[in-house]
């Protein structure tokens, strides 16, 4: 069985990290560099990092703070937020992301994702999906929730996995920064969907909605305000989550 991951969410805007509800009224949580490492020694399996400033120069602010974090952080970094060709993808590897994440693009450009897997191998390749619930169907979006998409669920995920697409990380954009507990209905339709790994991300409030996620069959659980507002971390994500079976990385 393939071990379940804690993975840390980071938020990047002006050269802070932020922290949303639902994609909005964004509050400053700290300085990616120390927070990263702060992370990497609490035993985080992964991190992401996700640039959501929408104006020039982004990717440049992106490998910027990817370049600083990899001097500290000694676990897998995954960079997104404004990736729109190989050389995008290329500068974030060179700075020291394992992996790279596209949203927006793999949409409009699917190709950038068989290129990026063709040049760093499928494990290098995350698509993100942002998704609200309207008139009770699944909607996408991208552009940090601002442009909808006329794609369903189901064949974007089969369109990115048959690009080259290594993982797909899964939020529901009304669940942003509440935590009341993910989508697990959102999860469990995703998982029966995906044939690569399925990081949830989007509400986790307390160490049981981690549970109730991977209980859903998701591979990795990625948190934000979980970690940002109270005591948690993932070492003690990890410690609540051993005692009920769940398979992970390490303890």
């Amino acid at each position: 069985m393939l071990k379940r991951r804690i993975i840390p969410i980071e938020l990047l805007s002006e050269g802070r990290l932020i922290k949303t509800k639902a994609f909005d009224s964004a509050r400053d949580v700290g300085d990616p560099v120390k927070s990263s490492k702060v992370y990497s020694d609490q035993d985080a399996d992964e991190l992401v990092l996700l640039n959501i400033d929408r104006h020039g120069q982004q990717i440049a602010q992106l490998v910027s703070a990817v370049a600083r974090i990899a001097e500290h952080c000694f676990v897998p970094l995954t960079a997104g937020g404004g990736i729109w060709n190989v050389e995008d993808a290329a500068q974030l590897f060179e700075a020291g992301a394992d992996k790279v994440l596209i949203n927006s693009a793999a949409y409009s450009t699917p190709r950038l994702i068989t290129e990026i897997s063709e040049h760093y191998g499928r494990q290098a390749i995350i698509v993100g999906i942002d998704v609200r619930k309207e008139d009770g169907e699944y909607v996408l979006y991208s552009n940090c929730g601002r442009n909808k998409e006329a794609f369903s669920l189901e064949d974007h995920i089969s369109r990115v996995v048959a690009a080259g697409a290594g993982e797909i990380l899964l939020q529901r954009i009304e669940f942003d920064g509440v935590m009341q507990g993910y989508d697990l209905d959102l999860l469990q339709r995703a998982v029966q969907l995906s044939p690569v790994p399925l990081i949830a991300a989007a509400g986790a409030g307390h160490f049981l909605h981690l549970k109730e996620a991977f209980d859903a069959g998701v591979d990795g659980a990625a948190c934000g305000s979980l970690f940002n507002f109270g005591d948690n971390n993932p070492l003690r994500a990890k410690a609540f989550l051993k005692n009920y079976g769940i398979p992970l990385k390490r303890v």
